[in-house]
């Protein structure tokens, strides 16, 4: 997207800066329609982290996975699910296996926080963010970032995450 559109693709890349489109949601013929799930990771890239996460926990039979509770999808497992409190947002939790991160919980929704039992590392995904942030020993983020299948840049945690994080290409007209 980035090379298409003359901008540099960076850790602190903004879709709308990236895109030559001046109305949010407007696709550019013949490279893209939709922009990248907001909230969520699809099923192809969660199943790519999972292939290179496995190999980072010694418990990948035993999961966290976290989601959001205003996804009123989730109302059925209201009564099953644990509970637990992450910033301002309410969040259910199950546990599974790993390769329910790839799965996506009732077709849905991908999981907002997950990680093993053995805490070897954790994945983000914000409802509001386009993208997922892994924390992780330093050979795991080697790993992804070594990943073909996986479009991953490292950041550092004093980086923002704002809308207007990208410094680096021109911040989009709106009309």
């Amino acid at each position: 997207m980035a090379e298409a559109n003359g901008r540099i693709a960076h850790p602190l890349m903004e879709w709308d800066f990236l895109t030559a489109a001046p109305h949010r949601g407007q696709g550019q013929s013949g490279l893209w329609d939709e922009g990248p799930l907001i909230g969520g990771l699809d099923g192809a890239t969660a199943r790519a982290l999972i292939a290179v996460l496995a190999s980072f926990t010694t418990t990948a039979d035993r999961c966290w996975f976290a989601i959001w509770e205003g996804h009123s999808i989730l109302d059925d497992v209201r009564d099953r699910a644990g509970r637990m409190q992450a910033g301002w947002m309410g969040m259910f939790v199950i546990a599974d296996a790993i390769t329910a991160g790839g799965s996506r919980f009732r077709t849905l929704l991908s999981p907002n926080l997950w990680w093993p039992q053995d805490r070897a590392w954790c994945v983000a995904t914000d409802i509001d963010l386009m993208a997922s942030y892994v924390g992780g020993s330093r050979q795991c983020v080697e790993a992804i970032l070594e990943s073909p299948d996986l479009e991953a840049f490292e950041v550092a945690v004093e980086m923002s995450v704002q809308w207007d994080s990208d410094t680096i290409n021109p911040r989009p007209e709106r009309s």
